[in-house]
């Protein structure tokens, strides 16, 4: 077991490795992050969704924002669109649960917000619904996958496709990728 346990160590190191030798994802979290703080400068928000696990890591990144990172500051406006259970329970039984993020996104989204979608497939329906809807309000659009990007590749104004085909192991990249743009979003906007 221990073996095992070394093995698994190693992966996820491998998958973060490629990471930090790609210049690309350098270069994107810079776009990202300067999207991001811009729209917190002009009054926007940034909404999260995910399911499973990355409903979770939606979550968690979306209170990082609205709670605090490393700065004791002003709570920045960002929220997990799936928190509201009455709501998500009900579009879903009385729709779709393909539905429950584009409604929301539809409803509370303005020109100017960012939707961040994490997928370790890319090819969730609800979250590429939420990106469609997205687009025709003119909201920026960052995706999270794994390696090939799935159907959110297409659609995804920024696509961080973490290299990796390995469900743990993409989403312990998730978090790190999104832990990096809180950190620097904090810092470029409260100095």
């Amino acid at each position: 077991m221990s073996e095992q346990i070394k093995q698994i160590i190693a992966a996820s190191i491998e998958t973060k490795q490629q990471l930090l030798n790609d210049e690309s994802v350098h270069q994107k979290l810079i776009e990202v992050i300067n999207v991001i703080s811009k729209a917190f400068q002009n009054g926007n928000k940034v909404l999260f969704c995910g399911n499973g696990g990355s409903a979770a890591d939606a979550q968690h990144l979306a209170a990082e924002f609205s709670g605090r990172f490393y700065k004791d500051r002003k709570a920045l406006p960002a929220e997990a669109l799936h928190c509201n259970t009455s709501y998500l329970t009900a579009v879903a039984n009385d729709y779709s649960y393909d539905v429950i993020y584009a409604r929301l996104v539809d409803g509370i989204g303005v020109k100017g917000d960012v939707v961040v979608g994490l997928s370790t497939s890319g090819n969730s329906k609800n979250i590429i619904k939420a990106f469609e809807v997205a687009k025709e309000k003119e909201i920026i659009t960052v995706g999270f996958t794994g390696a090939n990007g799935g159907k959110m590749k297409e659609i995804s104004d920024y696509l961080f496709n973490v290299p990796s085909n390995d469900t743990p192991r993409i989403q312990e990249s998730h978090i790190m990728l999104g832990h990096i743009i809180c950190q620097l979003v904090e810092e470029k906007v409260f100095g």
